[in-house]
């Protein structure tokens, strides 16, 4: 993909989650000014501390952006980065990411340093790439997208972590503790690439991160979601012991060895429930959840994204 810089004195207006308490969120925005202050960049931070508004703050930081050939930023972790990101496609911003969450694919599968300090020095030297995102229903999703299970993971996840503190270990515990409750099977009927298939299963992944299917050993079963692709993924119906082991194996990253998963790749493709009509189904879109109304209509758009990505010496591997 064709790649440009941005000026070198372009503003910076940064979107700043301060979900993680006041004592952290006062020192990663100190880190934060620190860099750009002495960079002489001119920036504005925008705190986020209520997340019901970061829709609303971070399209009048893009407005801005936009009148100001500003560059638009995203400090949070995937759901912070997707919110902010899709203000940056709606108005045509270069857009850049802080990544500070858990698992940060979106920011690893690009290279972009984890630690606060080093990753704005990259961004202050980044280059801007066109990449690709996805949409389901007209929501953009960076990362992933699914319906059944997977949402109610993310939920009683998030419930865990407030509880427990948020950790790797937490997120798995919580993961295991769901997988071994009773749940309902979807009964999906999927339009993709003129092909029809019908299935039950407990969940619908759609992810659009090489990374992520790389870590559960599906690289060489989905086609290259860089390719122009979202990779679809649904475990057939199977018991608790085997949806357990099929877990572990995406867990040790062996996912292409097991028989228990329908995965394919796709650039359209619409989802129906045939037995609900337009149901409204509870979705997780890069970690948020909502609720979507049946059918879904999934689409990998190419270069949608004007991500400024790091240069090869700032670059770390995901």
């Amino acid at each position: 993909m064709p790649t440009t810089t941005p000026a070198p004195d372009a503003p910076l207006y940064i979107v700043l989650n301060a979900g993680s308490g006041a004592a952290e969120t006062d020192e990663r925005r100190a880190a934060i000014e620190a860099v750009l202050r002495a960079a002489g960049r001119r920036f504005h931070i925008e705190l986020v501390d209520d997340p019901e508004r970061i829709d609303q703050q971070a399209k009048a930081q893009a407005e801005r952006a936009r009148a100001d050939g500003a560059i638009l930023v995203a400090a949070g972790g995937d759901g912070t980065i997707n919110a902010v990101a899709r203000q940056a496609v709606e108005h045509g911003c270069p857009f850049g990411a802080l990544p500070q969450g858990t698992f940060n694919y979106f920011g690893r599968t690009h290279g972009i340093p984890q630690d606060l300090t080093d990753a704005v020095h990259a961004l202050l030297r980044a280059s801007v790439r066109p990449v690709q995102i996805g949409t389901v229903n007209g929501r953009i999703f960076l990362v992933n997208a699914s319906i059944g299970l997977y949402p109610k993971l993310l939920e009683e996840r998030e419930h865990d972590k407030r509880q427990f503190g948020r950790s790797r270990l937490v997120a798995a515990l919580s993961a295991l503790k769901t997988l071994v409750l009773p749940h309902r099977r979807l009964r999906l009927s999927l339009e993709a690439e003129g092909k029809e298939i019908h299935l039950r299963t407990s969940t619908l992944f759609v992810g659009n991160n090489r990374l992520q299917m790389e870590q559960v050993g599906l690289t060489d079963v989905t086609p290259a979601v860089a390719d122009g692709e979202l990779a679809a993924l649904a475990p057939k119906p199977v018991g608790r012991l085997r949806m357990l082991l099929l877990m572990a194996r995406g867990a040790l990253g062996l996912l292409a060895d097991t028989d228990d998963l329908v995965a394919f790749g796709f650039r359209r493709m619409t989802v129906r429930t045939p037995r609900y009509g337009r149901k409204r189904l509870k979705a997780a879109v890069d970690g948020e959840v909502l609720h979507l109304t049946a059918p879904l209509q999934f689409e990998a758009l190419a270069g949608k994204l004007l991500l400024l990505v790091p240069a090869p010496g700032d670059a770390v591997s995901g």
